[in-house]
């Protein structure tokens, strides 16, 4: 597709960015280089800091209006300034098309997606712990207001919904869909050691492992994995970004948890195929994800996206195995990728195709399939505060696993990132899914008030 073409006639859109963090940061870096696009409005926690981060993308201080209300946020756009707030509130009247909610706090996401929504703001959700707990519902606000929500290109789903549904469009059978883990498994066999996010152990039991050759895949995946056991590879900002996809997309998952084996790179089609061709999967149409396995010399994933397809022609697919293109050990699989995923830098075609055309690069209609729901890894005792911290927003002691949706009721699995930052009213014991009830849900959440909107949508 020529991009020219696509948005070719287009006024310039501007853009409001919450959350300035690593993601929104980019986003600002690269705003100021899209000829179709402005992103001159900032929001973060204080003003302050969200006129930092305009700075550090290279905007003049002087150039920086910090406003505390909505008449200092109009001056300072008519002035041509770039405006930073500390509340949405001040500038949600100006005259932007498109917000980007960028916080990755749950609550705080469901409420600006919702706020902007309501102002007739297009919008793109790049808070995915939000979105996996209200994206079919904000969905439906937009559609009833006339504007849309739309994932981000730029982070895994949006990119992998593209993908899949290339995949479709061209008629192949895709046999699974994934991503690649955010850190690569480093094998380096000459010192003996395996690196994962700045963690180095050592390696010794990987020993003659970093090969797949002509052992059995199952069996080579759970020595790998055994082997690597001091790494977490399970992580549930995967199974969050792969529940989107699922919603988009109707593809379902092998494992709750997904089987997220340790691979190189051309071992993904073997991994990720069916038994009977010498995989690990069981039900065709999964989503997974793999973990990189490379030595220090060899390229990275870099948390791409791929299909794993059906080789339906065996000359076809022989001629482009000859051109370099990944196919399984046995020749009935093969994996197509795009090994990128370019956080702020790429957001601007997800911003300009709904604002120019009205068009969300995810679910075509508004679908409720699956839910990520929380599960106690630990005794948890009642008055534990579930909170999610760090990068990944994990919450100690807590797993995830992608169910069936279903309406929200008190003994019904409670969704992840609904089950985030609140305590727990009664105990949960190990192993024990968290429950609605088991949680204490002020009356004022958007998040809550949103799914029950959604839930009487999807469930009656």
């Amino acid at each position: 597709m020529n991009f020219h073409t696509y948005f070719a006639g287009a006024a310039v859109v501007e853009t409001c960015i919450v959350g300035t963090g690593g993601f929104g940061r980019s986003f600002l870096v690269q705003g100021l280089r899209v000829p179709l696009m402005n992103a001159r409005i900032a929001v973060d926690v204080d003003a302050e800091s969200a006129a930092q981060a305009i700075q550090s993308a290279g905007v003049a201080r002087d150039a920086i209006a910090i406003c505390r209300t909505p008449d200092e946020a109009e001056a300072a756009w008519s002035a041509g300034k770039h405006v930073a707030a500390g509340d949405i509130a001040v500038v949600i009247g100006l005259p932007f098309a498109v917000l980007l909610e960028a916080t990755g706090h749950p609550e705080a996401g469901a409420r600006h997606a919702r706020l902007a929504i309501e102002a007739g703001k297009h919008v793109v959700m790049v808070t995915k712990e939000a979105d996996s707990v209200v994206g079919p519902g904000l969905a439906l606000l937009a559609r009833q207001k006339g504007v849309v929500v739309t994932p981000v290109d730029g982070d895994q789903p949006s990119l992998l919904i593209s993908l899949v549904t290339w995949a479709e469009l061209l008629g192949f059978e895709i046999i699974a869909a994934g991503k690649s883990s955010e850190y690569d498994f480093v094998y380096d066999a000459a010192a003996g050691t395996l690196t994962s996010n700045g963690v180095t152990i050592d390696a010794g039991a990987f020993a003659g492992l970093d090969r797949l050759g002509d052992a059995d895949a199952a069996a080579r995946a759970k020595a790998r994995s055994q082997a690597a056991a001091e790494f977490d590879q399970h992580l549930v900002p995967d199974l969050c970004e792969m529940s989107l996809v699922a919603n988009a997309t109707g593809l379902t998952f092998d494992r709750k948890d997904f089987h997220a084996p340790i691979a190189r790179i051309d071992e993904v089609p073997t991994f990720l195929s069916m038994k009977a061709d010498g995989g690990l999967l069981d039900t065709s149409g999964s989503l997974d994800v793999f973990h990189c396995l490379r030595s220090p010399d060899e390229i990275s994933f870099a948390g791409g996206v791929f299909v794993v397809v059906r080789c339906e022609d065996e000359a076809t697919w022989d001629m482009l195995a000859e051109k370099g293109h990944v196919v399984s050990r046995n020749g009935a699989t093969a994996m197509i990728y795009n090994p990128r995923h370019l956080l702020g830098l790429e957001a601007a075609t997800s911003v300009l195709a709904a604002a120019i055309h009205g068009v969300s690069q995810g679910m075509v209609e508004p679908t409720h399939r699956v839910d990520l729901v929380a599960r106690a890894d630990v005794d948890l005792p009642a008055g534990t505060l579930l909170t999610a911290s760090g990068h990944h927003h994990r919450i100690e002691g807590v797993s995830g696993r992608v169910v069936p949706a279903q309406r929200l009721a008190p003994d019904a699995p409670v969704p992840f990132y609904l089950a985030a930052n609140r305590t727990l009213v009664r105990p949960v014991s190990r192993g024990q899914t968290i429950l609605l009830a088991d949680i204490a849900v002020d009356a004022g959440s958007d998040m809550f008030a949103l799914r029950q909107m959604q839930d009487a949508h999807f469930f009656g």
